[in-house]
């Protein structure tokens, strides 16, 4: 198995050493070139995602990302990558992947300072999980029956998977591996 990981900006050398503690081969995407290498999914990591948004087109990323996407390839987006797959922003539809049925609301929480750490329930696992949250979106309505609620903080959706999606307004690459290994085996499972 060979994940990509979109490099370009933001907490990519987190999941990168998370995969790698997982046993998974991974690359870096920073170009177009980089793009067309065999991979078996994608992470795209937090960070600023109007930079990501802005990097993504300049390099022509936007469109072959979004096609794979929509054609299969199994991602896996936090924070950031959640707002680049959202369909739309605080009611607005959205001009970037917006390959999932959602309605974010960026930094939700607020600046910096409001950042913070959690521990809920997710679907799939059996132990509640550590979440950290850093300028972090939510989500706030979900669009279509396809989208599953994975998990919620104070009644603010945090994680979705919609068909070979998964997204997290938080950041799992930092505290625990078990979502990483939930999606990995999605992508094995052709799920």
């Amino acid at each position: 198995m060979r994940i990509a990981i979109l490099a370009l900006q933001g907490a990519f050398i987190e999941h990168e050493q998370m995969l790698h503690s997982l046993g998974v081969e991974t690359f870096q995407v920073r170009q177009l070139s980089d793009w067309q290498q065999p991979k078996d999914g994608l992470i795209l990591p937090g960070g600023e995602s109007t930079v990501q948004a802005r990097l993504l087109t300049q390099l022509g990323l936007m469109q072959p990302i979004r096609r794979a996407i929509l054609d299969g390839l199994p991602v896996f987006a936090t924070c950031a990558g959640l707002i680049l797959l959202a369909s739309h922003e605080d009611g607005t539809p959205r001009h970037v992947l917006g390959t999932m049925d959602i309605d974010v609301r960026r930094n939700a929480y607020g600046r910096q300072l409001g950042s913070f750490r959690a521990h809920e329930a997710v679907s799939g696992l059996t132990d509640s999980f550590p979440m950290t949250f850093i300028r972090a979106p939510y989500i706030h309505k979900v669009l279509s029956p396809d989208v599953e609620v994975l998990s919620q903080v104070d009644d603010h959706i945090v994680a979705v998977r919609q068909g070979n999606q998964i997204a997290t307004a938080f950041h799992p690459e930092l505290d625990d591996p078990r979502l990483h290994q939930l999606w990995l085996e999605m992508v094995r499972s052709g799920d």
